[in-house]
């Protein structure tokens, strides 16, 4: 009786097994493909975040610059766009993912075609499982930040279509070689080299290239006096200004929020937490060192002191810390503002502080986490071997990105193609450039909208239908 009891029990548990096994692999399937398809949305959402970034951009650069520039401006932010997304589909991701030749550029899967990386656009990634058209558009999305990085450094005196040259050659090659070197498994990589989310991969290149082209192109008409002092250009809206701003804090949830990867809510909030802290540090230290010094807040340098903060945190945002964010935020804040003025003393004219705000506090960030970071800093008692990792990987890439970006800048400038003439620099980029006005009521007066303003002698703009205001024509 009991061992056909025990039979019985035996059987029915190994029947049991039988039909439970499959179900709980069935069920085990569905969890891994949920949660393969959260990781997609999260990815996705990160996507639009830094894509709507560019809108960002557009508004700050145009903020900072004069009003006879503004659509040109907003151009510039849309070619990027549009060319370097292309651009960097068909040659910058097989340069940045594919097979690693020497550790230096990627040599496949140019336009997501089979290769080492991808069998093309719906193939899964190796790791973790993310179709590879949404890495793609990820990774482009980066890569057109760098580009829109140099608009603003060269506004008021740019060609068109030059700026459209240098787009493209960073959205294809320089990045793309860049982000190969610490990102796609080359030699940066490793060496050891962090950089979390592109402190130096996206903001510092594209500084590099700003200082570079802005060097090679020269200052606008009226930069700097005879005695080589430089003089203020003021932009024409600080309401664009501080929106602008604004936009990119809140992309940066995407920008380093989205660089986790996957939707892990432990990983993504100390990240996202870091940022912002980073972020808002920046923007105090800048608007307490310019009170201090020039006896009011500026409100531009304030929003480059934001900017200034996440570009420094982007580099190890997992890494050093709210302390670190905090400190890595004030450090920047006030370094931007003095690399501003140390750029004007070199007699390069960079229109919106792209070098100093994405250049010097990219670099910043990638030497912090040397110091800071949790695990790997100097001051946790790690020893110098990442903070020299970290030096060699900065001038590396500083030095690479000078060096192309003057290849490409000069060969424009030999071409005649790099500068507008004086007399298109004196009447704007918008007319001269695109045949339209930013403000044609403002540029045209009364000659086209009799009811409002019209153009004075000395060329200034009188309101005379309102408060006889007089609008400085900027």
């Amino acid at each position: 009786m009991a061992r056909r009891l025990l039979m019985t029990t035996g059987s029915a548990l190994a029947l049991l097994l039988l039909f439970a096994g499959p179900a709980s692999a069935q069920e085990l399937g569905e969890t891994a493909t949920l949660q393969l398809n959260i990781d997609v949305v999260f990815y996705m959402l990160a996507i639009a975040l830094v894509f709507f970034m560019q809108a960002g951009f557009a508004m700050l650069e145009t903020g900072l610059t004069r009003s006879k520039n503004a659509a040109n401006i907003m151009m510039k932010n849309i070619a990027d766009m549009s060319f370097g997304i292309v651009a960097y589909f068909l040659i910058g991701f097989g340069l940045m993912y594919g097979a690693t030749a020497g550790g230096l550029i990627g040599t496949d899967s140019f336009a997501l075609t089979a290769g080492s990386y991808t069998d093309g656009l719906t193939a899964p990634m190796t790791e973790p499982g993310i179709p590879i058209g949404v890495d793609f558009l990820y990774q482009a999305v980066f890569a057109a930040t760098a580009g829109t990085i140099v608009s603003g450094a060269v506004a008021g005196r740019i060609r068109f279509a030059a700026f459209i040259v240098i787009s493209i050659a960073l959205t294809a090659v320089i990045y793309p070689v860049v982000g190969h070197w610490v990102w796609g498994g080359g030699w940066l990589s490793e060496l050891g080299y962090v950089d979390f989310a592109g402190s130096s991969v996206v903001h510092m290149t594209g500084g590099v290239a700003a200082l570079t082209l802005a060097a090679i192109l020269g200052p606008r008409r009226g930069k700097f006096g005879p005695d080589g002092r430089a003089r203020v250009i003021p932009g024409h809206s600080g309401p664009f200004v501080a929106l602008g701003t604004l936009i990119l804090f809140f992309g940066w949830f995407g920008f380093n929020g989205g660089s986790v990867l996957e939707a892990d809510g432990v990983a993504v909030a100390p990240v996202l937490t870091t940022t912002v802290l980073a972020g808002c540090a920046g923007g105090i230290a800048a608007m307490l060192f310019t009170w201090a010094r020039y006896r009011k807040p500026d409100l531009s340098m304030t929003c480059n002191g934001i900017l200034a903060g996440l570009v420094g945190i982007t580099a190890g945002p997992d890494l050093v810390g709210g302390i670190g964010a905090l400190g890595v935020g004030l450090v920047a804040g006030v370094l931007v503002a003095l690399s501003v003025a140390a750029v004007d003393r070199l007699g390069i004219d960079d229109a919106v502080g792209a070098f100093s705000v994405h250049g010097v506090c990219g670099a910043l960030g990638c030497v912090w986490l040397a110091i800071f970071g949790d695990g790997v800093g100097l001051a946790t008692g790690t020893g110098v071997g990442q903070l020299i990792t970290q030096l060699t990987g900065v001038v590396a890439i500083a030095a690479f990105v000078a060096a192309l970006s003057a290849v490409v800048g000069f060969g424009l400038r030999a071409a005649g193609a790099l500068r507008v003439s004086e007399e298109e620099e004196i009447e704007g980029l918008d007319i001269h450039e695109h045949g339209m006005y930013g403000y044609p009521e403002a540029a045209l007066g009364a000659s086209v909208y009799p009811a409002g303003p019209r153009t004075s002698p000395n060329g200034e703009i009188v309101v005379a239908d309102t408060d006889d205001r007089v609008l400085q024509d900027s």
